[in-house]
């Protein structure tokens, strides 16, 4: 039955694929190989596709080869463009780090004027004070001087009306003496009165000098006090914008801060002004507001020594792989390539909890700061702290290297809240335009 259907089939196939033979021939003998219709078409068909394969495929890697040309320039165009920006971004920071110290100078300048004229206005509210009562006394003794004026004026027409017929008239004590000697007493009371009235005036003088003088210094006051109030605007809407940005809460951290720093005389002492139970002038109610945003500005600073808002590498280096996912993995940090031994920095201040071999981690240091945060710095070829110990912003913790599960030289940087991973660029960006 096979037979028959292949024979069929060879007929049919006759037309195009005629029988030829394939003598093969040796010295002794000679033989032949009969190739059937069937035999070319079969032939032929598997020569056919393993010609389209090798078009096929000589196609595809010629398309893989260009697409990795263009792929190649694209991530080389855009390197230069993001080296670029870092160096803008850089220049930028110096330049605002520059304006923030230009503001710190003049912020410690104004204060110390305030505190120059607030002595000043103690010191002429004394001297308005003494002189209020100066003029008091003075008041007093002008009437007390005009009424015994009044009483030897009168004593003296009483005894002229007496004497008036020629007779000298003794009433009480008084006589021809004694009306002379009161004569000179009157004249005396009424220079002293004179002398008085003249003092009076100098003093009312005075008195207008001095009030115009405090009007001068609390317009003074004034502007020293709405400059100090714009540069303490300035200086902590900043920071506030930056906390926010990086997710956490202004509030909660101010409260953190002052639960560390709760002792006598240390950075957070209540600052104000006392009156010693009297009652706050305008003055001294703007000046304690002021020392409030003062004492604010203060905990802002602090706060933001524990918080990882700095960079762990300063020198240049290049930005290879954000947080998120990659190759279907979460990628849980910041990946920072440059040379091998590149320097690491602590980027808050905190203490190392982990310095060590770590898996995947390689060499791996984790510190811990306030507000439940932690940075992890992983991959490095040398550690250069140890456990317990405590670490400022800025400081050297260990150097760069390839140590573990890494395909190059690079820092793998982390930060997590209450233990879990956050975006590193999210606190790094935040800080971009304060420190």
């Amino acid at each position: 039955m096979r037979t028959r259907l292949v024979n069929k089939l060879d007929a049919l196939l006759e037309k195009h694929f005629p029988e030829r033979r394939l003598f093969l021939r040796s010295d002794t003998d000679t033989r032949f190989i009969r190739l059937r219709p069937t035999t070319q078409v079969i032939a032929s068909a598997g020569f056919g596709l393993l010609v389209a394969w090798s078009i096929v495929s000589t196609a595809i890697l010629v398309m893989d080869s260009i697409g990795s040309g263009n792929f190649r320039e694209q991530a080389k165009r855009d390197q230069e463009t993001y080296q670029l920006r870092l160096n803008e971004i850089s220049n930028e920071r110096d330049t605002r780090s520059t304006e923030a110290l230009a503001a710190q100078d003049r912020f410690n300048s104004a204060l110390a004027q305030i505190s120059t004229m607030q002595s000043q206005l103690l010191q002429s509210e004394t001297r308005r004070r003494e002189l209020e009562t100066g003029i008091d006394v003075i008041q007093a003794t002008l009437r007390r001087t005009m009424k015994e004026r009044d009483q030897a004026r009168q004593a003296l027409t009483n005894a002229q009306a007496n004497g008036g017929d020629g007779t000298v008239a003794v009433t009480g004590d008084m006589n021809s003496d004694g009306v002379e000697s009161l004569i000179n007493v009157l004249a005396e009371t009424a220079q002293e009165r004179d002398e008085v009235f003249a003092q009076a005036q100098e003093a009312l003088k005075y008195a207008e000098d001095m009030e115009l003088e405090l009007k001068l210094l609390e317009e003074k006051n004034d502007q020293i006090f709405r400059q100090l109030e714009d540069a303490m605007t300035v200086s902590v809407a900043p920071l506030e914008k930056m906390f926010s940005a990086a997710g956490l809460s202004t509030n909660s951290l101010l409260n953190e801060v002052r639960r560390g720093y709760n002792g006598q005389g240390g950075p957070l002492s209540q600052l104000s002004i006392s009156t010693s139970g009297g009652v706050l002038s305008k003055e001294a109610l703007r000046a304690n507001d002021l020392l409030n945003e003062l004492d604010r500005l203060n905990m802002y600073r602090i706060a933001a020594e524990t918080v990882p808002f700095a960079q762990p590498v300063k020198a240049s280096v290049r930005f290879t792989s954000g947080f998120g996912m990659r190759w279907g993995r979460m990628h849980k940090g910041a990946d920072f390539a440059g040379p091998h031994g590149t320097k690491i920095y602590a980027t808050a201040d905190g203490v190392v909890t982990s310095a060590g071999w770590g898996s995947g981690y390689g060499r791996l240091i984790k510190i811990k700061h306030a507000h439940g945060i932690e940075t992890r710095y992983a991959h490095l070829a040398k550690i250069r702290v140890n456990v317990g110990q405590r670490v400022s912003r800025g400081e050297l913790i260990g150097d760069m290297g390839n140590s573990g599960r890494s395909t190059g030289t690079h820092l793998h940087y982390e930060i997590r809240v209450n233990g879990t991973a956050v975006n590193p660029m999210t606190f790094i960006k935040a800080a971009r335009n304060v420190f």
